[in-house]
């Protein structure tokens, strides 16, 4: 495992919750970027693969959901979620550049809305530990 490898995955096992759900963001993200790239380079294969890594991550997102303590706010994410992954499959399936940027720019403002989360999350915490 070389240094940067050690780095992401250190990253990963001390994150918070809110911190590994930005992480699914900006990795979903990414590849869709990727497979934007890859469509105008015409490798199918390689949009494909992007684009299948960034529907896993939507299945990821959509089982971290908790319906019990998330109520109305996780069905919507959840039904966000769905929709965006269904999207995914269809641009897949049609290797549409501009279902790409539209899933693109929904995970892109709820990746905005969760950084605001989690600062004003670690924000609070900051503020118990120096109370208590």
């Amino acid at each position: 495992m070389n240094v940067s490898q050690q780095y992401a995955q250190t990253k990963v096992q001390t994150a918070s919750q809110g911190e590994l759900i930005i992480m699914l963001y900006e990795g979903c993200i990414k590849f869709l970027r990727f497979a934007k790239l890859n469509i105008e380079d015409e490798d199918h294969s390689q949009a494909n693969e992007n684009l299948i890594k960034a529907q896993n991550i939507v299945l990821e997102l959509l089982s971290t959901l908790d319906g019990e303590k998330g109520g109305e706010l996780a069905q919507n994410l959840a039904a966000l979620y769905e929709f965006i992954y269904k999207r995914l499959v269809k641009a897949n399936m049609k290797k549409d550049k501009e279902m790409i940027a539209e899933v693109e720019t929904m995970l892109n403002q709820l990746l905005e809305s969760w950084r605001e989360v989690v600062k004003i999350d670690g924000k609070a915490r900051a503020k118990q530990r120096s109370i208590g």
